[in-house]
């Protein structure tokens, strides 16, 4: 569950997850860096703009994106994962931040957490419904 942490640490923290992938996310008061795993979100993302824009679009739904800033701890999965779990636990800890922000986020869709993860392999099958070829002979 979302912490607001005391008044020695300015910031919000939440918890965000997606497939594999987990992240802990920190937004406090700044001029709108994004930080993952110590790197630019730009440079982390190298090449995937779209990831960028996935993951700050719950601070641009609020005109918060030069106003705050992010920083980000994420582990596993791949990299659409991550920044979707990045966006859950922006929009977690703006929700911490103020009650308010809760129904525009939610009217989007950013506050729902996307249940879907990969089937599990079944015996006598290649992969989770993948049946073996078949030969008559």
């Amino acid at each position: 569950m979302p912490e607001k942490t005391t008044s020695k640490n300015n910031y919000y923290r939440a918890v965000g997850r997606r497939k594999q992938s987990v992240a802990v996310v920190k937004l406090m008061k700044g001029k709108g860096d994004i930080i993952v795993n110590e790197k630019p979100a730009s440079e982390y993302f190298l090449g995937n703009e779209a990831y960028v824009h996935n993951l700050k679009a719950p601070l641009e739904l609020l005109s918060k994106s030069s106003e705050m800033n992010v920083e980000v701890k994420v582990d596993g999965g791949g990299l659409r994962g991550q920044s979707d779990a990045i966006r859950l636990g922006i929009a977690r800890s703006l929700v911490e931040m103020s009650e308010d922000f809760r129904t525009s986020l939610k009217k989007h869709g950013y506050l729902t957490r996307d249940p879907r993860k990969k089937e599990r392999k079944k015996p006598g099958l290649r992969k989770a419904r993948k049946s073996p070829q078949f030969s008559k002979r």
